[in-house]
């Protein structure tokens, strides 16, 4: 294995968590730009446009979440193999994941670009944002293929503890679309003005060039890790086992996105205004829980690869540790997007007062519940680390559909605070879901997890492997 992978089974984990975290906080920062730059130019356009985002945006979440299950399955298996010492089977498992998430992403997106007309009436958005709506949500569709080749080449790559080449990769496309953006949207020269389709043409682009990236620094082998086109041929032993591990993984996204969008048709009942508001107020929650989700990962990886290494201990301190700069840090987030929310919202749409003191409104409920969301965060990287996608999935299960949804139909519906029911449900909900995540931490069934002990599907690959390896003297 690497240097770099095996210094981080040993040592300070203050110091491990902060060699992952740090780069994979900044990439994520960088991958949040092609959001942000989007929500920047397109609230050019007005709250209409704003709009249009804010309601395609759960709906591609929700597809992307139905395939993602596999990379989750892949990156798991990738880190505890690492901890485990076993690079045949780190460059096997990449493989055979981006050719299943290949696969995945190519069905879904045909699915999304033939249903998007249907989901936008059955939605009922306004004949304003229709069209908006629907060349965005298709652009989007078709570059599945490019966000989820990407994310597996993340992935693979925090798995081996290599985090700072998908940073750079992402920094320079994150630069090209803020060019394209406006170039697009605005049209210049011969260029026509496309609007809002123009933002995810922009991001189509430059999420293809970085797929594409990754895919050359695997096959090239310098970042200890090195597949062959050999690797992709289908293991049927791989992909069951993969699947049983992916499914509970898809099924606890998806749940989260579907959440997502049935709470859209609940917002959109209250008008373009409160829309607007809740796109605005979402694209900034995004950004503040970067730094939560980075930890997250970085957690996820160390414990992983402690697991693998049979370090239980050290996984538990890894968590803990965690946990704790994860509540501590984002509640110090909170604190300043408390302070500054107007400000916040005010970036992204400037010329609507309206819009602006909603979503000013919105921001400012969200931020009690920042450092509970980090913790949450926190803890359930934990659980997906050993593999233990069943905790993960239940608790996304009552975190939605048992939690926020529920209150905020309730409170929306039936009290006085009508739209602001809605924001409320969001500090509600992740106080309550964070406290259940602790208690089922607490009851440390994570520990008990080995996914490599024992591995049939590692013995039967290392046996093809010495075949091929003595047919070729």
């Amino acid at each position: 294995m690497s240097d770099k992978a095996s210094r981080l089974l040993e040592g300070s984990i203050f110091r491990s968590l902060l060699i992952l975290a740090i780069p994979i906080v900044l990439a994520n920062v960088l991958q949040s730009a092609y959001q942000l730059t989007d929500a920047f130019w397109v609230g050019r356009l007005g709250g209409d446009a704003v709009a249009a985002v804010s309601v395609s945006f759960p709906v591609v979440f929700l597809l992307i979440s139905l395939g993602i299950g596999f990379a989750v399955a892949g990156s798991t298996l990738i880190a505890q193999y690492v901890g485990a010492g076993n690079q045949a089977m780190v460059d096997h498992v990449a493989a055979q994941t981006l050719l299943m998430v290949t696969l995945a992403s190519l069905v879904l997106g045909g699915i999304g670009v033939i249903c998007a007309p249907y989901i936008l009436q059955l939605m009922g958005v306004t004949p304003a944002v229709y069209d908006g709506a629907l060349g965005f949500m298709r652009y989007s569709f078709i570059g599945l293929i490019f966000t989820f080749g990407f994310a597996i080449f993340q992935s693979v790559m925090r798995g081996v503890g290599e985090v700072t080449m998908p940073m750079y990769i992402v920094l320079g496309t994150v630069i090209l679309n803020f060019g394209m953006d406006p170039l697009l949207i605005f049209g210049w020269g011969p260029l026509p003005a496309q609007g809002v389709m123009g933002a995810a043409q922009a991001t189509l682009v430059t999420q293809g060039l970085a797929a594409a990236i990754g895919l050359f620094v695997l096959f090239g082998g310098k970042y200890g890790i090195h597949v062959r086109l050999g690797h992709f041929i289908p293991d049927p032993a791989f992909i069951r086992r993969a699947f049983a591990l992916g499914f509970p993984a898809s099924i606890e996204q998806s749940a989260r996105a579907l959440g997502i969008t049935v709470l859209v048709f609940l917002i959109s009942s209250f008008g373009t205004l409160t829309v607007a508001a809740y796109g605005v107020g979402t694209n900034i929650l995004q950004f503040a829980i970067i730094p939560a989700m980075g930890l997250s990962m970085a957690i996820a990886t160390l414990v992983g690869q402690n697991i693998g290494a049979n370090n239980i201990q050290r996984a538990a301190d890894i968590a803990r540790l965690g946990a704790w700069i994860s509540f501590g840090g984002l509640s110090a987030i909170g604190l300043l997007t408390f302070l500054f929310a107007r400000q916040m919202v005010a970036f992204f749409v400037p010329d609507d007062i309206a819009v602006i003191e909603e979503g000013a409104r919105f921001v400012r409920i969200m931020s009690f519940s920042f450092g509970f969301m980090a913790l949450q965060l926190a803890l359930t990287g934990v659980f997906r680390a050993a593999g233990n996608m069943m905790a993960t999935m239940i608790i996304a299960l009552v975190s939605q559909w048992v939690l926020q949804f529920p209150i905020a139909y309730i409170l929306s519906k039936h009290t006085a605070l009508g739209a602001e029911g809605l924001w409320w449900s969001f500090p509600i909900s992740s106080v309550l879901t964070c406290l259940i995540t602790q208690v089922w931490y607490a009851g440390g069934s994570w520990k008990k997890t080995n996914l490599v002990a024992k591995d049939s599907v590692a013995e039967h690959v290392m046996q093809e492997i010495i075949i091929e390896e003595g047919s070729r003297h």
